[in-house]
């Protein structure tokens, strides 16, 4: 069932207190005709039915009961700052990569308007601007809080699920509205975190791009590199100066000359190319990239920072799959990091969180099914000596050897397989000298690998899902600082022994796999990586959909509710 409100009724009763608000801006509380109206459209609520507010309808099923019968019904915008400051910051909240129109913005304004324009009090009119008010500051604690875009609707990996421990912690809201503290509210919802701070100044700065005009594309054609000259160079010119990665004075000059050169580099560092100094095709396809599509690659990036960024530890290691780079924060400084070689877009690396427990030092590796049928199943029919050639051994379950020669390979696939392909330990082993274990579903892990020279590519997605790290023993020894009598060289004695150690950590830390495809650097340079795995769509159109909220349950320690907000 779908209500409207309209709002009648009146008496003398009401137009002295019309007198009261036109001097104080709100209603009293203790008027009842108005916790009466409030009462209604809230049990109406808690009932189910769909209460619409104009174009809105009512969206926070269970919150917005809960808040009005803790206050007995009482209407609670009645500090006109607490109004003031809640419009503020929906007409704000593009800052944050989210729309105004997702917090009832026309809505609002107009119902203030008629309440300011009213002849009499209305209490029919004034529960709904309350219950309004309410409603979208839910809406907007809630998208701050969680992201507007379900990640789990979107990735069947993801586990890092956010629960709210005690509904009476959102309860407390109604303090922030009574003591005009409502802006201050709201900047707590935000992620408490510099990256989350950095990318909100970063689509500040690129929507100043676009409030510019954005910029013009530079013409395809020949590479561009020092000495070339023409038209091309002089729109080469203004593209850089746009961003910042050439000085302005050196705009009207048709030479590609050094500073030019300079300014390329930059570019491509920026965008994760060969930083050659050449404007050749790759170099001009991230440049003709409009602005329009990067302030959306932003947004998308400030969408992940609302799933992941409330609840970091002090301690965690992050790998950044897209943006091919590893890095341990401890005590919250960073103290490693490393270029990463992560799974090509076949054999994607999973976004998840879980806890690294434990090394494994001159580890063995066992070919899973996957890369055994696609990978080493056609290599050795064609090569007989390809398993000798890499130290690999087949064995049966029970571990005992079993000759190659006896086998027909072309009578198998990974999945029927009946044996184990390993590899021993040694620099020609796939996983490399040690490997980062942490529990997940997936079989990935950190490890070392042979292939270190790949690290200088660019572009590193080369693995089948697990990430290489390019400084493994520098982390190792990190990790192992609080275990009694590891060091460095002890840690070094082990691999060359070649003989294969697990070490348990004393202390478990968090690592968490995650996909940015926008980050700013140390020095507020901001960095797009390519969208490898093609994930940045269905978050950008999310984030332009109409309002939403997620139907999971995140309140914990309340089973009975089947959601604390509901979609309509």
């Amino acid at each position: 069932m779908k209500r409207q409100y309209t709002g009648t009724g009146f008496s003398s009763l009401h137009g002295l207190i019309m007198i009261i608000l036109l001097v104080a801006s709100a209603p009293s509380p203790a008027d009842s005709t108005l916790r009466d109206a409030i009462r209604d459209r809230v049990e109406a609520v808690e009932a189910g039915e769909q209460i619409s507010i104009g174009q809105t309808t009512l969206a926070s099923r269970i919150l917005l009961p809960a808040f009005y019968a803790q206050r007995h019904y009482t209407p609670a915008w009645t500090n006109p700052d607490s109004v003031d400051q809640l419009l503020e910051a929906i007409e704000s909240i593009g800052q944050d990569g989210l729309q105004p129109s997702d917090y009832s913005l026309d809505e609002i304004l107009h119902h203030r308007e008629r309440i300011r324009s009213a002849v009499m009090f209305d209490p029919e009119l004034f529960a709904e601007f309350d219950l309004l008010l309410t409603d979208n500051l839910v809406r907007l604690g809630y998208h701050l809080s969680f992201g507007k875009v379900d990640p789990e609707a979107l990735d069947t990996n993801w586990n890092m699920v956010r629960y709210i421990d005690d509904l009476d912690e959102l309860l407390l809201l109604g303090q922030a509205i009574d003591s005009g503290q409502v802006s201050c509210l709201i900047e707590r919802l935000r992620p408490q975190s510099t990256d989350y701070d950095q990318l909100r100044t970063a689509l500040a700065r690129y929507r100043t791009y676009q409030l510019l005009g954005g910029w013009q594309p530079v013409p395809d054609g020949k590479t561009l590199e020092t000495g070339s000259t023409g038209d091309r160079v002089l729109a080469l010119r203004a593209r850089l100066v746009m961003t910042g990665d050439l000085a302005t004075q050196d705009m009207f000059l048709p030479v590609f000359d050094d500073a030019v050169a300079e300014g390329v580099q930059r570019f491509q560092r920026r965008h994760g190319l060969l930083d050659d100094g050449r404007a050749g095709r790759k170099t001009l396809r991230e440049m003709n990239v409009p602005v329009e599509t990067r302030i959306d690659q932003i947004r998308a990036n400030l969408e992940r920072a609302r799933w992941v960024l409330h609840d970091l530890p002090d301690t965690y290691i992050m790998v950044d799959i897209a943006g091919f780079h590893a890095r341990y924060v401890r005590d919250n400084k960073l103290v490693w990091e490393s270029r990463a070689q992560v799974g090509r877009p076949a054999r994607e690396s999973p976004v998840f969180r879980s806890k690294l427990k434990y090394l494994d030092i001159n580890p063995t590796w066992t070919v899973p099914p996957t890369i055994l049928d696609e990978d080493l199943l056609p290599e050795v029919r064609a090569n007989p000596g390809y398993l000798a050639v890499r130290d690999m051994e087949v064995v049966d379950d029970s571990g005992n050897p079993v000759d190659p020669a006896s086998i027909d390979w072309y009578a198998y696939n990974g999945r029927n397989f009946p044996y184990l392909i390993r590899q021993q330990p040694g620099p020609k082993n796939a996983l490399g000298r040690i490997k980062f274990m942490f529990p997940n579903r997936h079989s990935v892990y950190l490890h070392d690998t042979p292939s270190k020279s790949l690290f200088d590519k660019t572009e590193r997605a080369f693995s089948s899902g697990c990430v290489r790290i390019e400084r493994p023993y520098d982390l190792a020894e990190l990790l192992l600082a609080n275990n009694s009598g590891w060091n460095r060289e002890r840690l070094l004695k082990t691999v060359d022994s070649y003989r294969t150690k697990t070490v348990n950590l004393t202390e478990p830390v968090t690592i968490i796999m995650l996909y940015w495809t926008v980050a700013v650097d140390k020095n507020g340079e901001v960095r797009f990586s390519r969208d490898i795995y093609e994930r940045d769509a269905p978050i950008i159109s999310g984030l332009n959909d109409g309002f939403s909220f997620r139907a999971r349950d995140i309140i914990r320690h309340a089973p009975e509710q089947t959601a604390l907000l509901e979609s309509n």
